[in-house]
């Protein structure tokens, strides 16, 4: 877990707002390529809360996009409520920050003024860039921030999918590339290289958001919980009531009511990647909306990749980076990073059928 560290800059993050729009209520039903919850979570209102049962309690905030959730074991006293909302007034916050669509975003300042001149980052954040840099090096390109030129010509921005030319996208990587990008640890500042360059934390900033917003709780003494944002990236810390960690489950991808997967997380984080709910199809061919910066084309070797590991933004943003490189460079990162583990659901031959790989696990129960 990242230490929490006051700001430096211009802007303070810490800042809550008075909580609102919060509820309690229970999971709803998990969408394909995405981690589920325990079959003790009720996919229906939880009239009462059975303490001895084990039940938690969910409150929830729209961020990003996405749901967030927080999960509490029933027994918590009120502190722990109030610091959830916290927590997710935290996200609300760090939404304001890296979102590319609201003109007062810090992501927005840097993509308008990084090509000029070299521009301040607030210190939280530039962590996050310092980490991206390193996962865009380690995973070979697979990882890169700077993909956006590509999804506007693809139309995945707008989520109005279209087929571009090979000159399209042959023009659209000029601008794309972490090469492009620099910065100096020594000020926490970044500049790009050309004109046309802009980032965007799509690939891990939900990821940096559940490890902020986890911070949080264990300053406010909540040691037992389980946070996600949209279902596709969740972070678990100590146990659910009376039983080991916490348990997720992960859908079939073509049938969703069957489960490929198990785990049992405590103290981790997870993310699965997948293009099934953005894609558009021409030509019976499925292009989805997880792009390759490296040739400028449509991932398309798996139904989806899920990570554990330490943080939920490296489970994030390897999520992407393994949906891109495909099975072998994912068995060759894993292996050279050992507490990362990796899971792959694959296509096969026969129809409706799946593969699936593991890489550095030991306690996922495949199963369907």
């Amino acid at each position: 877990m990242m230490s929490e560290q006051p700001s430096s800059h211009r802007r303070d993050f810490l800042t809550g707002k008075t909580a609102g729009q919060v509820a309690a209520d229970a999971i709803q039903q998990a969408a394909d390529h995405v981690a589920e919850f325990a079959d003790a979570l009720a996919p229906r209102a939880l009239a009462t809360i059975d303490q001895a049962a084990g039940y938690v309690v969910t409150l929830r905030r729209r961020a990003m996009a996405c749901d967030f959730e927080v999960c509490l074991n029933a027994d918590r006293d009120s502190r722990g409520s109030v610091a959830a909302m916290q927590a997710l007034d935290l996200i609300d916050e760090l939404e304001s920050q890296m979102t590319i669509y609201r003109d007062t975003s810090e992501v927005l300042e840097i993509n308008r003024e990084a090509a000029n001149a070299w521009v301040d980052v607030e210190s939280r954040l530039f962590d996050v860039l310092q980490l991206s840099d390193r996962l865009h090096c380690e995973t070979q390109g697979a990882f890169d921030l700077t993909g956006g030129p590509l999804s506007r010509i693809w139309g995945f921005d707008q989520r109005k999918g279209k087929l571009p030319t090979d000159d399209q996208i042959a023009e659209a990587l000029k601008f794309v590339g972490w090469d492009k990008v620099e910065l100096d640890v020594s000020a926490d500042r970044i500049r790009f290289l050309r004109s046309g360059v802009d980032i965007n934390l799509n690939s891990i900033g939900k990821g940096y958001a559940l490890d902020r917003a986890a911070e949080l709780l264990a300053d406010s003494d909540v040691d037992d919980f389980l946070i996600h944002g949209g279902r596709s990236t969740l972070l678990a810390r100590g146990s659910r009531a009376g039983r080991q960690g916490w348990t997720t489950r992960l859908r079939h991808p073509l049938r969703p009511r069957q489960i490929v997967a198990e785990f049992q997380l405590e103290d981790q984080a997870l993310s699965t990647s997948g293009s099934a709910t953005q894609s558009f199809v021409i030509g019976g061919k499925r292009y989805g909306h997880l792009l390759d910066p490296r040739s400028g084309w449509p991932a398309d070797a798996m139904h989806s990749a899920t990570v554990v590991a330490p943080t939920g933004a490296e489970a994030d943003a390897l999520s992407t980076a393994f949906y891109v490189m495909g099975a072998d460079q994912v068995q060759e990162y894993c292996t050279a990073h050992p507490h990362i583990r990796a899971l792959l659901v694959l296509p096969t031959r026969r129809v409706g059928e799946v593969e699936v790989a593991m890489f550095n696990v030991d306690s996922a129960s495949p199963s369907g």
